[in-house]
């Protein structure tokens, strides 16, 4: 997947389409090269980085430290850093939560 790319040690990065204040925190699709997810938290003292973070962590089932966000935390387009996940489990993973939509 375009939005999904692997760094050094197990990292991946992934790009990511953030609407903030929707009705409920889930997937919707892909935005360009990014997934676009839709949150419920305003865009304001860090909510919605927050609430990103935490669903990228419960759908790649990893800590929620183990997700960041390296670029973008004050727009739309952002960059989100996961540690200690593969690739190929993450574009699994990524594969089907679209394909449920």
């Amino acid at each position: 997947m375009k939005c999904l790319s692997c760094l050094q040690n197990k990292n991946l990065a992934l790009r990511v389409y953030v609407q903030p204040r929707a009705s409920k925190n889930r997937i919707v699709g892909v935005h360009g090269n990014s997934v676009k997810v839709c949150v419920t938290a305003p865009p304001v003292e860090n909510k919605a980085n927050e609430a990103v973070i935490e669903l990228i962590a419960d759908l790649f089932r990893v800590p929620r430290s183990a997700v960041s966000i390296k670029r973008g935390k004050q727009g739309r387009n952002k960059k989100v850093l996961i540690s200690n996940l593969s690739l190929s489990k993450a574009s699994e993973t990524l594969t089907l939560a679209l394909s449920k939509i």
